[in-house]
Parts: structure tokens; C-alpha cells; sequence
């Protein structure tokens, strides 16, 4: 069952940085609004249950560890355009919301309640692990997710050891007409490269942390592991199987083409996602 009561209420006023520069917060919250899968994944890595998520209203995209540790909520809309006023109408006292998608509203934002900005979409895991931290500082958990992180930490190294280090591994998404190769510096790459596998570097000029590439393109790369994290339906994945480009693949000669969840490859970024990510890669190279 989830836990719904916070820390102790602090002594004084608690100052973070956050992407706006300082954050300041005289309460620890008990009414929290979380506009970002990530969020709701830190949350539920330190068992805070938030009474609203921007959840697209498609709440089964969550991982189910996840749901389970906080739900249930109050949907407020979709990540991108968050209900205003389905935020105000829970009366928070905290929310949390994301530079990129909301910076537009942060200042009706923070009308409502203190608003939290950190970075969610396009973050590193890198980043990822330090906004869980400044989310457990906030929400009053400071010394539970500092011993979630080490717990972290401990299962991926965990995970690590069961990978056969330096291969090179590929992950792309799939969608019906197009394939999104994910770079070193996405989400998925940092979480490949942490658990010492190789993620295929880009070109100097490309910065994106994830760029449609065409069949020709992937033969280039030609990675010794394929993993591909589709939605629902058929992919273009499906369309090339039948082309000789594709047969030509190291991965696909070698059966190391793998399938995966989409929703916790890419919209489940989080501590609870890369941990779960892990379990995919130990399952992809230790099954028969």
C-alpha cells in the first residue's frame, strides 16, 4: 500500500537548486503534483503518494512498480498541457513540473503552490539521479533516498556483472513508419553505458539525444546488439525484416535483435525504469 505521510515539518525553510536557480520551501509538502513520469518515479522510489499526475490520461503507462508505491491519483491532464485547473482544484502544496514542457506556465504555476522545476524531458540519467535527489530533499525523504540511491547503485552494479562488458549495444523505437535510434547522451544510452556496455557514438554535428535514421543508416552503425522498444501494433521493424539490408545486420545475422517495452524504455525515466531496464539487458543476454 502506498504511503501517503511525508517527513516532519522542518525547522526552517529549505533552499534547493533547482533548473530556475534557487528553490525555497518553508513546509514539507503533503499535497504534491507531479507533471512528469519521472517525478512520479522518484516519488515512488521513497513511497510518497502524489495526489495528482500528469498522466496523459493513460495511467497504465507507468510501470506498475510504480503505480503501485504511489496510486492512485488524480489524473490532471497530459504532460505536455497539464490542467490548470484540475491542479488548483486539489489544492497542492507542492508541484513539480519540468523546464522544457512547462516553463510557459511556470508563472500560473506557482500561483497555485511552490513549483519545483527540473529538467525531465531530454534528461540524462545522470540528471535523472540528482533531480531524485533534490525530490527527496523537498518532499522531507532526504535520508531514505539517499539510501534508495545506494540501493540503486548497488542493484545496477548488480546487474552489471551479469553483462558481458564493452558489447555494443543499439536501442532504437519503433514506430509504425519510423525508427528512432537513442544516442549516448539519451536517457536509454546512459543507462546502456552505466552497466558497461558500448552505446554507437553520433556524429559531432548531431546533438540530439534521438534522431530517425533510415535502414541504410542502421547498417552503418551495424551494433552487435539490437534492442528495440516498441509501443503496440506493427513497426517499421516489421516492414524491413523482409529487406536484405536488414538480413545484412550483424544483430539480426546473429539473433541479437530483442524487443522491448516502450513506455519503460523511454516515457518511465526514472530510478524504478532504469532499474527495470537492467532486468531487460540481464534477461537479453543471460536467456538461452
Amino acid at each position: 500500500m502506498a504511503l501517503t505521510l511525508l517527513g516532519s515539518l522542518p525547522a526552517q525553510a529549505l533552499t534547493v537548486t533547482d533548473a530556475r536557480g534557487s528553490f525555497t520551501i518553508d513546509h514539507v509538502p503533503q499535497r504534491v503534483v507531479a507533471l512528469e513520469n519521472s517525478f512520479v518515479d522518484a516519488l515512488a522510489a521513497v513511497r510518497v503518494s502524489p495526489v495528482g499526475v500528469a498522466d496523459d490520461n493513460q495511467p497504465e503507462r507507468l510501470l506498475p512498480e510504480v503505480r503501485e508505491a504511489t496510486g492512485p491519483w488524480q489524473s490532471v491532464g497530459t504532460r505536455s498541457q497539464p490542467s490548470l485547473e484540475m491542479i488548483a482544484a486539489l489544492k497542492p502544496d507542492l508541484i513539480i513540473a519540468d523546464t522544457s514542457r512547462h516553463a510557459g506556465v511556470y508563472n500560473e504555476l506557482r500561483k497555485i503552490a511552490p513549483t519545483l522545476m527540473l529538467q525531465s524531458r531530454r534528461e540524462t540519467y545522470a540528471d535523472n539521479l540528482k533531480s531524485a535527489a533534490i525530490i527527496g530533499e523537498v518532499v522531507g525523504k532526504k535520508a531514505e533516498m539517499q539510501a534508495r540511491l545506494q540501493h540503486h547503485q548497488a542493484l545496477m552494479a548488480s546487474y552489471a556483472r551479469q553483462l558481458p562488458q564493452g558489447k555494443v549495444v543499439q536501442f532504437a523505437v519503433a514506430r509504425e513508419n519510423t525508427l528512432y535510434l537513442h544516442t549516448p547522451d539519451s536517457y536509454a544510452g546512459g543507462v546502456i553505458q552505466s552497466l558497461g556496455l558500448k552505446v554507437p557514438s553520433v556524429s559531432a554535428t548531431d546533438q540530439q539525444e534521438s534522431r530517425q535514421i533510415s535502414l541504410e543508416q542502421m547498417l552503418a552503425i551495424n551494433p552487435d546488439y539490437l534492442v528495440v522498444g516498441t509501443y503496440a501494433g506493427n513497426s517499421i521493424v516489421q516492414q524491413w525484416q523482409t529487406e536484405p539490408l536488414w538480413q545484412a545486420l550483424t544483430a539480426v545475422q546473429n539473433n541479437h535483435v530483442y524487443t522491448v517495452d516502450g513506455n519503460a524504455w523511454v516515457r518511465s525515466l526514472g530510478i524504478l525504469a532504469a532499474e527495470h531496464m537492467g532486468a531487460d539487458l540481464v534477461r537479453i543476454f543471460t536467456q538461452p
